[in-house]
């Protein structure tokens, strides 16, 4: 199988290391993989550090690169809308699958419409996203539930440091809801070394498909306070595998102060979450989905 990727993501974000670990578990598998990415951006450089055959993302190389692939792979809704203009008219093509990530409403317009009719498969990261595919008309048999997938370490972080939050630029992803908790939040980007110690992990949101960055911390053995908003409570059941608040500085000060007085409620938080992860969302789970869809595709 020959399975050529689509990221137009000009960051190293949550999206666009799921379509790493994709491509690195199914190359283990012995798929073939080719990856289409803005040129000189961060994903396209550590695409390059990992050994994967990355080529710089334009209409050209979507058409091109198409005729050598079985399937078309795209991750997000640029890189979609790109393939969708390269690979419209007549010639035998390969057929397309999406990844969707996000749970926003699908515009209702001629263009939409026809660009989301186009695709084999949607691969949906939760239930959330599914039915903002439905409403948008997508026929259920061309939705497949295919939930990120993270690397679950051999340990899990001791705890001794403070409360952390992602450092994002995306304004829906609440730093400015945070900036003013107390007790004081360190946002860091290198979420790995941070959960190595981190007491918590707080993530607010206004929107969230899933949210693959509070399932690297359950991994890690962090306790998340995360926003109940769109795919968050799929994977945070309030009281057993995190806690949900609304999103107000008071919510989440509120379940700081719930946390840190109770540990025996954090301590099984943490254990019940990382056995969710093991059992259900790991990068081997994401890859085995997404291969399972490819062969849906292709018969």
């Amino acid at each position: 199988m020959r399975v050529l990727h689509i990221d137009a993501g000009k960051e190293l974000r949550g999206g666009q290391w799921q379509t790493l670990h994709l491509m690195g578990g199914l190359a283990e598998r012995g798929v073939l993989v080719r990856l289409l990415a803005m040129r000189d951006s961060p994903l396209f450089r550590e695409a390059q550090t990992q050994g994967l055959k990355v080529l710089p993302l334009n209409l050209f190389s979507v058409w091109r690169e198409s005729g050598w692939a079985d399937l078309v792979h795209c991750h997000d809704s640029r890189a979609h809308t790109m393939a969708w203009l390269a690979l419209i008219g007549p010639g035998q093509r390969a057929p397309v699958v999406v990844s969707r990530r996000v749970a926003f409403s699908v515009k209702n317009t001629i263009f939409s419409r026809k660009k989301y009719g186009s695709a084999a498969l949607f691969l949906s990261i939760s239930r959330a996203v599914s039915a903002q595919l439905t409403a948008a008309g997508v026929p259920e048999d061309r939705i497949a539930l295919v939930p990120d997938g993270v690397l679950v370490p051999p340990y899990t972080g001791n705890r001794t440091g403070g409360i952390v939050a992602l450092d994002s630029s995306d304004p829906a992803k609440g730093r400015s809801l945070l900036r003013g908790v107390k007790p004081r939040i360190a946002f860091v980007r290198n979420l790995e070394k941070a959960f190595r110690t981190a007491r918590i992990f707080l993530y607010a949101s206004e929107m969230e498909g899933l949210g693959s960055a509070v399932l690297l911390a359950m991994a890690h053995g962090v306790p998340v306070i995360a926003s109940n908003v769109g795919g968050l409570p799929e994977i945070v059941s309030n009281g057993t595998t995190g806690l949900l608040v609304e999103n107000t500085q008071q919510a989440f000060e509120s379940a700081i102060r719930r946390l840190d007085g109770d540990s025996p409620l954090a301590e099984r938080m943490i254990r019940s979450a990382r056995a969710m992860v093991e059992q259900n969302y790991t990068v081997e789970h994401m890859v085995e989905r997404t291969l399972a869809g490819y062969r849906k595709v292709l018969g």
